[in-house]
């Protein structure tokens, strides 16, 4: 089945993307999900507007990746969350989280979808976060976890 990408999937490819994959794997998971949507004759609109969209928010250079990572490592990321008295989170740290915080902290603005955490951060204390700026780059941002 032909499908198009609405996100990036690991191993299968990126946004915008029109890639061939079994009937079930679209049908039961990349669909339902939003991962991707149905090829149509006039899904070639929604690919296009798809790539203007992904073009926008990508940074573009090498040069200006290299940069930005060397704004988000020299960064200290201070996040306050509630927590119990043992140093458990109510809930979790989520991208968005992370986001808000380094824009608090100063930093530059970065899209959530390119910030990964490893392991859910459920406790209090230093968690390492990486952050994709580009195809070749990657920073490594420490984020400091405190009760609030």
């Amino acid at each position: 089945m032909k499908i198009i990408l609405t996100n990036e999937v690991p191993g299968l490819g990126v946004a915008g993307e029109i890639v061939e994959v079994k009937d079930g794997y679209a049908r039961n998971y990349l669909v339902p999900r939003g991962f991707a949507i149905r090829w149509t004759k006039g899904g070639q609109k929604d690919v296009d507007a798809i790539r203007r969209a992904r073009k926008v928010r990508a940074i573009q250079s090498l040069e200006h990746a290299n940069e930005v990572k060397g704004q988000l490592e020299g960064l200290q990321v201070k996040l306050a969350v509630r927590s119990g008295d043992s140093g458990r989170l109510f809930g979790s740290v989520t991208q968005a989280d992370v986001v808000d915080a380094v824009k608090a902290a100063g930093g530059p603005s970065v899209d959530k979808r390119t910030v990964t955490i490893a392991s859910p951060i459920k406790t209090v204390g230093s968690h390492r976060i990486t952050v994709k700026l580009h195809t070749d780059v990657e920073a490594k941002l420490d984020v400091a976890v405190v009760a609030a």
